[in-house]
């Protein structure tokens, strides 16, 4: 196995140090030893050498299966990215005449998104003439943030672009 690798772990010929702490199979120190030693004693073994510490002085080196070696890194790194939780930005639309009743509803659903970790958008869209009292809009915005303070913060101030109104909050 000279081939290069993905995550630059150095194998057998690969290694360029002239001496390795070399560890066995079974974890046991063997002590500093020149590298052609060290390689010969894998192939003996039917293994590989792997350069498990390359910044120690001289480089560390272990005497094991190459390709297990990948698998079991390929695993852990699996699981760490399964147990990371990604943030996603969530979207509620609302209008500035909303009734009160649909208010509720809405404001229900970005204190679920909020408790869930996600950032919630709130959208707030102006027809035709609504846009003359854009302070309408400022004020149900304005609402949504007081009503979700005690479980969020402000990320981004409300600003008006266009005829929609947006902001977006998050987690505290």
């Amino acid at each position: 196995m000279t081939a290069s690798n993905k995550n630059s772990t150095r194998i057998n010929y690969e290694i360029s140090s002239p001496q390795v702490r070399l560890i066995d199979t079974d974890g046991s120190m063997l002590g500093v030893v020149a590298i052609k030693q060290a390689i010969e004693l894998a192939e003996t073994k039917d293994l590989d050498l792997v350069e498990i510490a390359p910044g120690a002085s001289p480089p560390v080196c272990k005497i094991m299966d190459f390709g297990k070696y990948k698998y079991e890194i390929q695993k852990k790194a699996h699981i760490a990215k399964k147990k990371q939780k990604s943030v996603e930005l969530k979207e509620v639309k609302v209008r500035p005449n909303i009734a009160e009743g649909d208010y509720t509803t809405k404001l229900r659903q970005v204190k679920t998104f909020i408790e869930e970790g996600n950032k919630v958008k709130i959208s707030l869209q102006f027809r035709g003439r609504e846009i003359t009292h854009s302070e309408i809009g400022f004020d149900v915005v304005s609402r949504f943030i007081r009503d979700t303070a005690d479980i969020a913060k402000v990320e981004s101030q409300p600003t008006l672009e266009g005829k929609q109104i947006t902001t977006v909050i998050v987690r505290l």
